[in-house]
């Protein structure tokens, strides 16, 4: 009996729906509109979420960066500005600890604060500008996990002696040689010649789109760095450990040797900074969820503003609708029959427009996918379900106020009512 005045229900919403297609249309915006937000916004940020995570695993979930001073998610201050910078002494003494495979310390080179250097690498005429030079011990291939192209790292002794070698980022070497190999061939850059001995393959990224700045770059052994360009004295330092188990223990360490090295008294606090992949996966995670509270406050006022609309819309509807209800109560309709087919017409419109909405934001999605800049999303099936489920719940709690009106209508006066 129950399910049978459901789909009676129903089906009077739906042709409430085709009878009035432009009222019941403007009415149903907001829900859409609001749900269309929740479906697109949620996609790229799962989209987003999943490229970060595979860049930070492809960084390793068993390393650890060290630096002189804080630089994700805070703003240095003068005293970390000014500590005592790390050096080769460091990391040859962070390689002795017991769980750490390898330990690398590098300089990158920075014309501006807080910008690439715009140096120019250059080859039989050809010239790449924005790239970024890099020196590093020949540990830098096991600590990150480098993938060759073609080539190969440079060595100890070639760093030890400061050879005129380099590698190339996938992207220099692009620009510069096309598909032909580099191995062998002499670049120019600033007032150097050095030979190729390596080209990196394409490195991951967070975001789609874009040239990723890891691609445009030139590695040096860090002795042929120091001879370019001695200057540079903010030494990177990146420990790769044994096991992903003992993160705690190394970190420990780590901490422990510096702490000693740095000579910090025991009630001073670290005058270093230790980070790990998921010091990144934190602060993406923070700015996240600043997205996620925009779309949450822009997706319930397009909600709310529907749900106004559907309650409108139904209050017309008993209005209209005033003689058939003193009819059904005539011949033996109850209130709760009454207001479980006036609530379910609601329902039945929010749902029409949360799955409208859905549909929408299927699309848009998809279109955002397949745009030029490749901005990562994906559909969330959690948040399609959230969004669709919300909608209905708008529909139950704005569609409760027009069929109680409706339940509670004088039969005799219904049945007057012209």
């Amino acid at each position: 009996m129950a399910q049978g005045q459901t789909r009676e229900s129903v089906k009077m919403a739906l042709d409430t729906l085709r009878a009035n297609k432009l009222r019941s249309g403007l009415t149903i915006l907001g829900i859409v509109i609001g749900v269309t937000t929740v479906i697109t916004i949620s996609s790229v940020i799962n989209g987003l979420n999943n490229r970060v995570s595979d860049w930070v695993s492809s960084l390793g979930s068993n390393v650890f960066w060290v630096f002189h001073m804080p630089v994700i998610g805070v703003r240095p201050t003068t005293e970390q500005l000014t500590r005592k910078k790390l050096n080769l002494d460091d990391v040859m003494a962070l390689r002795t600890l017991p769980h750490v495979v390898a330990a690398d310390g590098g300089y990158q080179h920075v014309k501006a604060q807080f910008r690439v250097g715009d140096v120019s690498v250059r080859y039989n005429g050809k010239k790449v500008g924005g790239t970024m030079l890099q020196g590093s011990t020949a540990a830098v291939s096991q600590v990150t996990d480098l993938v060759f192209q073609e080539g190969r790292v440079f060595t100890d002794e070639e760093d030890k002696r400061g050879a005129h070698v380099c590698v190339l980022g996938h992207d220099t070497w692009e620009e510069l040689f096309g598909q032909e190999s580099a191995i062998g061939k002499e670049v120019a850059v600033e007032s150097g010649l050095y030979t190729v001995i390596g080209v990196l393959a394409k490195q991951k990224q967070p975001f789609g789109g874009g040239k990723n700045q890891a691609d445009s770059v030139v590695d040096f052994p860090l002795g042929t760095f120091h001879n370019l360009h001695p200057e540079e004295k903010d030494m990177w330092v990146s420990v790769k450990y044994d096991d992903p188990k003992n993160k705690s223990l190394v970190e420990e360490e780590i901490r422990e040797m510096l702490r000693i090295r740095r000579k910090v008294k025991v009630e001073a606090p670290d005058n270093f900074e230790i980070f790990g992949p998921d010091s990144l996966s934190k602060l993406w995670g923070q700015l996240t969820g600043g997205l996620v509270a925009f779309m949450i406050a822009v997706s319930s006022v397009g909600l709310m503003v529907g749900g106004v609309g559907v309650m409108n819309i139904m209050l017309v509807s008993v209005t209209e609708r005033t003689r058939e209800i003193g009819i059904r109560k005539a011949i033996g309709a109850t209130k709760q029959t009454i207001m479980t087919q006036f609530t379910t017409e609601a329902i039945t419109l929010c749902a029409v427009g949360g799955l409208v909405g859905v549909a929408v934001g299927a699309i848009l999605t998809w279109m955002v996918y397949f745009l030029p800049i490749g901005l990562p999303a994906t559909l969330s099936t959690m948040w399609v379900i959230i969004g669709f489920g919300v909608s209905c719940a708008i529909g139950l709690l704005f569609g409760i106020y027009p069929a109680w009106k409706a339940a509670n209508l004088d039969p005799i006066e219904a049945l007057r009512y012209e």
